[in-house]
């Protein structure tokens, strides 16, 4: 049982989430899945793992999904923490109360498990943790105020994790994904991609998938941006 690899995935119902955690499980991973909708505990049964329904904003949600995991398979080699969508508004019009939901949905929610999480890993001496993250992290944009800076923050500590805990062999680095067909889209969008397409959910669970797999072994602590060249001068 000990020799099976294990993945756990927050907020893994639908979108990149579901998609990484349909991934793993092809690529042999035990899967975990904590989501709100329901969905990922009927993702996670249709993949042969366990699943949770529950808030990653929660701890209680999170040390069920953990001990449970455990229990199972005792031990977590993948920690893979996805988001929902956090409150929108004109910089300044966003509320107190709309900036912490921000910080519970963008931040603290890798926060919270990888504080489950990382005693096991340095129990095992390995583990990977790939949080996603979003293309516009270091240069902001207004349509999405309050992922922008609360990723730009994600990027912090995903740093002073890797300068803490890499020398254990626990490495941590997140996938900044551009516009995704898991999104609505639009032409113009579209268009200012320079590979003129929307990314493929699937193809940022590839990046993902490599990101946990001993070919990324010597990556951590790396804001890795997968967006079709969005970026590419930032």
């Amino acid at each position: 049982m000990a020799s099976e690899k294990v993945a756990v995935v927050t907020a893994g119902g639908s979108g990149m989430g579901a998609a990484a955690a349909k991934r793993l499980a092809a690529e042999g991973y035990k899967i975990a899945i904590l989501s709100s909708s329901g969905k990922g505990e009927a993702l996670a049964h249709e993949l042969g793992g366990i699943g949770i329904t529950g808030s990653n904003q929660s701890k209680d949600d999170l040390q069920k999904l953990v001990d449970l995991t455990m229990s199972n398979w005792g031990r977590i080699d993948v920690l893979v923490n996805s988001a929902g969508h956090g409150p929108r508004a004109q910089i300044l019009e966003i509320s107190d109360e709309d900036w912490h939901k921000g910080m519970d949905i963008y931040l603290m929610n890798v926060i919270r498990p990888v504080r489950l999480v990382t005693p096991i890993m340095q129990a095992q001496k390995s583990g990977s943790i790939i949080n996603i993250s979003t293309a516009w992290a270091f240069e902001p944009s207004t349509m999405f105020p309050t992922s922008a800076v609360f990723r730009a923050g994600l990027a912090a500590f995903t740093k002073l994790f890797a300068d803490t805990y890499a020398a254990e062999n626990i490495r941590m680095n997140n996938v900044l994904p551009g516009w995704i067909d898991s999104l609505p889209a639009t032409e113009e969008r579209r268009q200012s991609v320079p590979m003129q397409r929307y990314g493929k959910s699937e193809e940022i669970a590839a990046t993902i998938a490599f990101l946990a797999s001993e070919g990324a072994a010597y990556i951590t602590g790396q804001n890795i941006r997968v967006d079709g060249g969005l970026m590419r001068s930032v």
